[in-house]
């Protein structure tokens, strides 16, 4: 036993990996025009993600079309009720022109 650290506790203790996998950095930087979009957003809104959901599923759409998260449906990550698919057609000019009508 020794005094001033905590007792071992490593036996039987297990990590779990995250539900959806690895969440990879984007390195690159592919998608972080969208990205900063969605946290300007966030800061103009006070933190309140609602009126950023649309940016938020471009984003996503983003990492996933460069292999930076696995694809997965919109429902599953509750946002299957905006609208359309972004597409490559679509720009964050149209995407935050969009959010700011909404807010009116």
């Amino acid at each position: 036993m020794s005094f001033g650290r905590p007792p071992s506790i490593n036996v039987g203790f297990q990590t779990n990996p995250p539900d959806r996998g690895s969440f990879p950095l984007d390195h690159f930087g592919e998608c972080k025009s969208k990205m900063t979009l969605y946290m300007s957003c966030l800061r103009e809104n006070g933190s309140r993600s609602t009126p950023c959901r649309l940016l938020s599923k471009e984003y996503l759409d983003c990492r996933m079309q460069k292999g930076l998260m696995e694809r997965d449906e919109w429902k599953n990550l509750g946002l299957a009720n905006l609208g359309p698919e972004p597409n490559a057609s679509s720009t964050p000019e149209s995407a935050t022109s969009s959010v700011a009508s909404k807010n009116q």
